[in-house]
């Protein structure tokens, strides 16, 4: 039965400001996404000083677990020497978020605190008394008072309800709309005389024919895995998940998802209590029960989704997917056997245009926050400045100038390929530095050659333009930089907390063991005993502000 839903409107999404055409030899996209939420393990490394002159500063960031040791980074002792300090690092890779509960229940916090949302606003709301308000502190930080007045929203992503600043986003200038792609093993298609699916009874036939035929041709008939996604997390829903099938039902999520919320036609819901995510779930539990799915997809850790799908030699094991490119996903090695797919329509002959995530990525928030105990102010505010200086920036994002990096002029950069010779571009940047959990601030009008993977990504999401166009950044958008009171915020964070602890259990179970129709209604209720609608109708509340 064809689906009968409402019209959207078909538009041209906005971009941020700044944003320009590029061409495949300048393409500027990021590797963000590809390693994001999902990603665990590493151990913390010392608090090894660097050894710059002037005050001492301690300073926790929260890294990659691919990325070196802070000490290990050129830009690291250039960052010292324009600040005149000296860096004691406390280094995190790992359960993060443990961690950071003890420390703010103690109130002992380090000068400064580093990674993209390491502190969040839901922290701000509970512990603000820990951290530095820098409103008043931007004569001191020329750089980041530049930044705010320069980037569009950024202002108002720094700055809370009301009107302090604890925390400095980074802007990043040139990434793309949409982070996730979608893809499918066209040389597995091709083998097994199978056309592209288009819609999800179509995908679902597919899959069947990777497990039951020898897709990849090996001789072995059940070493495939026809289909996969990133780990989900418990705090929300993110990149590379089966969120991106929402976009199927006309659905229009941001980030990835989150916590569920969303606005439609200027309306704000959250899906994990929408039927259209029961249909989401029912296709997924289908598709497990049938052995379809990767068997370990709810335990693995993100190395692991990203290791399976790297094959053996020439040999792949995956057969469709979602991921940043096709060779940050399956491998340069791999990755020519793979197409960038449109959305699937959720049935044949439906009336509700499809969507995609639309995704904010240039400008993200809270990378740096200050210690209001810290005895060292000025010397901390120099290092933030720092951070936002151009080169600085540059560097933070791609690694050290020599090695990842090229300065050809003041505002001519190049980068280079990995040195090493071996690893893919966007593993490279990773490993070399703090990349895009750093703070930084990527100029406008900068001229900067970026390596081939991120003209890969570009070329990758020719499919989705047509659907992340039917998305209405004013009505379809739940914007980025929305700030609510402390009381409001406690309320959210607190309902949150009770929501997530349910939803992200049931979607396992509902995924691995179904249930879906006998227990959707009595899993409904329990999220509105949870305080869901009280968290949708603050959203309403200044999303609607937001709106002026």
């Amino acid at each position: 039965m064809a689906r009968t839903t409402r019209s959207r409107r078909t538009r041209t999404p906005g971009q941020a400001h700044g944003r320009r055409t590029l061409t495949t030899t300048t393409v500027a996209v990021a590797a963000s996404a590809l390693v994001l939420a999902g990603c665990t393990g590493g151990d913390d490394d010392g608090g090894e000083a660097t050894g710059g002159g002037g005050e001492e500063l301690s300073v926790l960031v929260v890294k990659h677990p691919l990325t070196r040791a802070m000490t290990d980074m050129a830009w690291v002792a250039e960052l010292e020497e324009a600040a005149d300090v000296s860096i004691s690092w406390e280094e995190v890779t790992a359960d993060w978020d443990q961690k950071k509960s003890t420390m703010l229940a103690a109130g002992d916090t380090p000068d400064l605190i580093i990674g993209v949302n390491a502190i969040t606003d839901a922290d701000l709301a509970t512990f603000r008394t820990l951290f530095e308000d820098l409103s008043d502190d931007l004569d001191a930080m020329p750089n980041v008072r530049a930044m705010l007045e320069e980037v569009d929203g950024a202002k108002e992503m720094a700055t809370q309800a009301d009107g302090a600043v604890y925390a400095l986003p980074s802007w990043k200038e040139f990434w793309p709309q949409a982070i996730t792609r979608q893809y499918i093993n066209q040389q597995w298609l091709d083998n097994l005389g199978l056309a592209m699916p288009t819609t999800w009874d179509e995908l679902y036939d597919v899959l069947v024919a990777f497990e039951e035929q020898d897709a990849n041709g090996n001789g072995d008939p059940a070493d495939e895995i026809p289909f996969d996604w990133s780990p989900v997390g418990t705090t929300g829903y993110g990149y590379f998940q089966p969120t991106a099938l929402l976009g199927s039902l006309g659905l229009p999520i941001t980030g990835g998802g989150g916590a569920g919320y969303f606005v439609e036609d200027g309306e704000v819901g959250n899906f994990l209590a929408d039927e259209r995510w029961k249909e989401v779930l029912t296709f997924l539990n289908r598709a497990y029960e049938a052995g379809l799915v990767n068997q370990d997809v709810i335990t693995q850790d993100y190395s692991a989704y990203q290791s399976v799908a790297r094959g053996s030699g020439d040999t792949a094991a995956v057969g469709f997917s979602w991921g940043w490119t096709a060779s940050d996903r399956f491998g340069a090695r791999l990755a020519p056997q793979y197409t960038s797919m449109a959305p699937l329509l959720a049935e044949e002959g439906q009336d509700e245009p499809l969507t995609w995530s639309y995704d904010f990525e240039n400008l993200t928030a809270n990378h740096v926050v200050v210690s209001a105990q810290s005895d060292a102010k000025d010397a901390a505010l120099r290092v933030v400045d720092a951070f936002y200086d151009q080169d600085m920036s540059v560097q933070v994002l791609f690694g050290d100038f020599g090695t990842n990096v090229e300065k050809v002029d003041d505002d001519t950069y190049r980068v280079l390929p990995p040195a090493d010779g071996t690893s893919d571009p966007s593993s490279w940047k990773w490993t070399s530095t703090l990349a895009d959990f750093g703070p930084m601030w990527i100029r406008e009008g900068i001229d900067l050659s970026l390596p081939a993977d991120l003209a890969e990504a570009v070329e990758q999401s020719e499919p989705l333009e047509e659907a992340v166009a039917n998305v209405d950044p004013d009505e379809d958008v739940l914007p980025p930089y929305l700030k609510m009171s402390t009381e409001d915020l406690s309320t959210l964070a607190l309902n949150n907390s009770t929501i997530l602890n349910l939803t992200q259990t049931k979607f396992a179970e509902f995924v691995t063991a179904g249930g879906i129709e006998e227990g959707w209604d009595a899993y409904v209720a329990q999220l509105e005993a949870s305080g869901l609608q009280q968290n949708v109708d603050l959203y309403q509340k200044y999303y609607d502000e937001s709106q002026g």
